[in-house]
């Protein structure tokens, strides 16, 4: 099975798993902070994804959320995301997915998300066109971040300090803003031309690397930049994310 068909497969079933698990009721577990939690769901969607990994692709390294931390011998990674916007999915909203990326030492190479609430999936990469449930998504319109719909969080711990003040003085160039609560949908919606700039501070490789391939794949940009004492993920059409990342480290 090639690489695509295979990251499109671990999606679907470890959404249509952790869906069908949330029908069923399920606790959660608090990890760092009230909006920072774990199910089972999360922890049985990981686990399928990384039995599958380990019997198809048994030399590639594995790296997920929950915790699954295999090293290959092939210098790939397969980095899991099994249920992306835990705290949404279990309040019972739509706005999550399972996601995968597939990386090298020179980055990411290929991502793939399915939304369980749509049935959508995409597929792309840095060289692979980006899809959405098989069909070519059109290259991204750029603009300017004054003209742009961000989608970004900051905990409010942070909005004081100079991790605020960098937020705010991103926040202030955009025409319009959302926080919706799962950085990898937020990357789809950018995708697909319903928005067109993400930026959060210490964003885990789970939570970067499926979402960014796929923005690659439409012709987006995705950088880390350092400012205010933490590094900055910056996603989305290329002029908007080069204004957020001058205005987050101040220039």
């Amino acid at each position: 099975m090639e690489d695509d068909q295979l990251a499109l497969d671990l999606v679907r079933v470890a959404g249509a798993l952790a869906a069908s698990m949330r029908r069923d009721g399920l606790a959660a577990e608090t990890k760092t902070h009230v909006s920072d939690i774990v199910t089972a769901a999360d922890r049985a969607a990981e686990a399928y994804v990384v039995a599958t990994l380990r019997r198809e692709r048994p030399d590639d390294s594995i790296l997920g959320e929950e915790g699954a931390n295999y090293e290959g011998s092939s210098g790939r990674t397969w980095v899991i995301d099994p249920v992306d916007g835990t705290y949404n999915f279990h309040r019972g909203l739509d706005w999550w997915c399972s996601a995968v990326a597939l990386a090298d030492a020179d980055g990411v190479l290929l991502g793939a998300v399915h939304q369980p609430a749509t049935g959508e999936s995409f597929l792309g990469g840095p060289g692979v066109a980006s899809t959405r449930n098989g069909e070519p998504l059109p290259p991204l319109v750029d603009r300017p971040l004054r003209d742009s719909c961000a989608t970004t969080y900051l905990h409010p711990p942070f909005y004081d300090g100079e991790i605020g003040a960098a937020f705010t003085r991103a926040v202030k160039g955009v025409a319009t803003l959302r926080m919706m609560g799962s950085g990898t949908m937020d990357a789809m919606a950018i995708a697909q031309g319903h928005s067109d700039v993400l930026f959060q501070h210490s964003v885990p490789d789970w939570d970067r690397m499926p979402g960014a391939a796929i923005l690659r794949g439409v012709g987006g940009e995705a950088r880390v930049v350092p400012a205010a004492g933490v590094d900055w993920y910056v996603a989305g059409v290329p002029s908007a994310v080069a204004e957020v990342c001058d205005r987050l480290t101040g220039r």
